[in-house]
């Protein structure tokens, strides 16, 4: 059962069965036949299913408020019970890009904390390169980046995939259908985040390979928050990665417009000194595996 709701958690978080196969390293079909079992197993429709994506159902998301508090039993379960009898340190500290300080740690942090509050947290924030320079320098032995796996001073792992979606007001019926072409992509009015970001530096990076060299960018901001805020009053766009806006897409406020084409996908890494070792590291790279998803 756990890992039916796991499915139908991520499935819900992406609105796509696609997505949640490749964050899952699971077959299409897998996802589809489990979520399949979980609507016969409870009598309801979790998704309206259209031709080119699917939205919650309104049990679906009554569905997914029970499956958070489940998965996030199994969760303390776990940690309770598996991991009752390890000796953990007085204090973990260790890097991570913005993203993931944002939207991804503090959950996993906060549960780690409930099974052991002696245990307390630095977390150093900032874009890839910064934390790169810390690990390199070390004044930090490890930690969580987006990357691109190249600099051989360091040793990289991967943790999850993330995807930079297009994403607008949910009650912008520009685009009825969903989908536009890379030729609009270039009129619509965007919001951009600003020079040194490393979500606008894969942005650009993707466009370039379709000769796109400039989008009508009327207003640049220096974070996610900030563009979210601001797409909540606007019919205006932006790339947000989908990890951002899992929250604002269940609740019907921002949707994701698709783009013929167009992929913008990156992964998140573990990464350390090359030939660093370390107990406490490997032990967190397993924890957070395990946890991020709920």
């Amino acid at each position: 059962m756990k890992t039916k709701l796991l499915i139908f958690k991520t499935v819900a978080n992406y609105l796509s069965f696609t997505k949640a196969a490749e964050q899952l390293f699971l077959s299409q079909p897998a996802i589809s036949k489990s979520i399949r079992n979980l609507e016969e197993a409870y009598k309801t429709t979790l998704f309206l299913r259209k031709r080119n994506s699917i939205k919650l159902t309104s049990e679906g998301k009554a569905f997914l408020i029970y499956t958070n508090k489940i998965l996030e039993i199994y969760a303390e379960m776990e940690n309770q019970f598996l991991h009752k009898n390890e000796n953990h340190p007085d204090l973990i500290n260790f890097g991570v890009s913005t993203t993931l300080a944002n939207y991804i740690m503090p959950k996993v942090i906060a549960k780690f904390r409930v099974q052991f509050p002696n245990t307390k947290f630095e977390i150093t924030a900032g874009n890839s390169d910064d934390i790169e320079e810390l690990i390199l320098n070390q004044t930090l032995n490890f930690g969580i980046i987006e990357g691109k796996n190249t600099n051989r001073k360091l040793q990289f792992s991967k943790f999850m995939k993330d995807e930079i979606v297009l994403v607008t007001n949910a009650k912008n019926y520009t685009f009825k259908k969903g989908l536009i072409s890379l030729e609009v992509l270039q009129e619509v009015p965007f919001i951009m985040r600003e020079l040194g970001s490393g979500t606008k530096e894969i942005v650009v990076e993707h466009l370039n390979k379709h000769h796109i060299k400039k989008l009508n960018t009327v207003v640049t901001l220096n974070s996610t928050e900030a563009i979210k805020n601001y797409l909540l009053n606007s019919d205006n766009f932006a790339f947000i990665s989908i990890h951002a806006i899992s929250e604002e897409l269940t609740n019907n406020k921002l949707k994701i417009i698709d783009v013929k084409d167009l992929s913008i996908e990156r992964w998140f890494y573990f990464v350390s000194r090359t030939g660093y070792q370390s107990n406490l590291m490997s032990y967190f790279e397993k924890y957070t595996l395990n946890n991020y998803n709920f």
